[in-house]
């Protein structure tokens, strides 16, 4: 019966399997993991973090592809689609590959219940192992040390940033957060840290286990040379001339050092020259990452849901071009620092429009979404009944010199996204 179940079947059963969306822990997943003998022979990169690791893996994978690797990725949410979470070489898996992987996990589960996550999980090994992959690239879901990517063994880990999200799940504080995702870290391999200011307790937890800790700072880095161009370092070794990443927002410089201090670590099982290394910069994408989109007014689109976020998604603003009128489209999920998120952003925009995200549960009802924003002294707030109601209204008052940005949740994006193709 499961091999006639389209996609969206498959998903939507997904959803109604578990009693919890969020169970961590690598026992039951585990357990199905070597009744499917995922025992992957190719080098599996992890890379996790706050924010920033959708564009480390982004970036990684158009990289190793452009050097001829045949690369798997994994990241997580989608914005559209799910396929988005499982590519091959950049391009999102069709729905029968999918589907297949889908049935042999349910084959070979038996009773042991899995989580949405932890399905889609082994379905990406699954189809790295069926394709025979080069290398995995893999983001963490939530924290890391729990998480079921962690399962699968990595050569190379990655902690791009810790900053405070998933509180009830990972802890109140940097220390606590910073432990857990620095659970992907192995004993002997390189463990990498991009976060400038990384919590004590990843560097114990690091030191603890013998794991081959390179930060940001002080083992790699990156200095500005002009306005295009940056160099990165690595000891003492050196890559010159490097372009601007295509993806836009001021932390992409980060992100990209990030991702060359693991392709240096990787260079003796996959080498990648400096032509593809150029090219991986120029030609990746990455859409709703501080994502500016062709034509007028300036729209920008931008997954940030947390206070680090934020942070970054307004100094990038800030350096976009003066606009006459600034619009915002926002909605958050009632679970989230939404206080802290609009009192960063509350300087940046002259109009809100608002509306509930519809597609779960979790998101903040439109009376409360309201209150928020007048706690904070926001008075200029427009009210809809959905996200696709409120982008067309911002976009017939909006003229060509004034700017939009569409933030608060992967879950805002995506409906203004899907209201966008309706509309084309």
């Amino acid at each position: 019966m499961s091999q006639d179940r389209t996609l969206a079947d498959w998903l939507h059963y997904l959803e109604t399997l578990h009693v919890s969306t969020i169970d961590l822990g690598l026992d039951r997943v585990r357990v199905v993991k070597e009744a499917m003998g995922l025992d992957p022979d190719f080098p599996v990169i992890t890379v996790g973090g706050t924010n920033g690791k959708g564009s480390v893996c982004a970036m990684l994978s158009k990289t190793f592809a452009c050097a001829g690797f045949r690369v798997g990725t994994y990241a997580s949410p989608h914005l559209l689609r799910y396929n988005e979470r499982i590519a091959i070489d950049t391009v999102p898996l069709d729905d029968a590959a999918i589907c297949r992987a889908f049935a042999a996990i349910e084959a070979a589960r038996g009773d042991t219940p899995l989580t949405y996550f932890e399905f889609g999980t082994l379905a990406a090994m699954w189809n790295f192992i069926d394709a025979g992959v080069d290398v995995a690239v893999m983001e963490v879901g939530l924290g890391g040390r729990l998480d079921a990517v962690n399962l699968f063994e990595p050569d190379c880990s990655l902690v791009v940033s810790v900053d405070l999200d998933h509180q009830d799940w990972l802890g109140d504080t940097r220390e606590l957060i910073g432990f857990e995702k620095a659970g992907i870290y192995r004993a002997g391999r390189p463990a990498i840290c991009a976060d400038p200011n990384p919590p004590q307790s990843l560097l114990d937890h690091a030191a603890a286990i013998g794991a081959d800790l390179r930060c940001i700072g002080r083992d790699f880095g990156f200095t500005r040379t002009d306005s295009l161009q940056w160099e990165f370092w690595h000891g003492d070794a050196r890559r010159h001339c490097l372009p601007t990443p295509a993806l836009r927002g001021g932390y992409q410089m980060m992100n990209a050092t990030a991702a060359l201090a693991v392709l240096e670590a990787m260079k003796t099982a996959l080498p990648v020259g400096a032509g593809a290394i150029r090219r991986g910069l120029l030609e990746v994408e990455w859409p709703g990452r501080f994502q500016v989109l062709p034509g007028r007014p300036v729209t920008v689109m931008d997954v940030g849901h947390n206070p680090h976020a934020m942070r970054a998604m307004v100094a990038s603003l800030q350096t976009l071009s003066y606009a006459e009128n600034r619009y915002a489209v926002f909605s958050m999920l009632a679970d989230k620092d939404i206080d802290s998120v609009i009192e960063l952003a509350k300087s940046e925009f002259d109009v809100w429009y608002v509306a509930p995200i519809l597609d779960t549960p979790r998101g903040l009802p439109l009376a409360q979404l309201q209150a928020r924003l007048a706690a904070h002294g926001i008075s200029q707030v427009k009210a809809f009944p959905d996200l696709a109601a409120a982008w067309s209204a911002v976009s017939e008052r909006a003229g060509e010199n004034d700017r939009i940005a569409v933030f608060g949740s992967f879950h805002t994006v995506a409906a203004v996204m899907a209201a966008r193709e309706q509309a084309a």
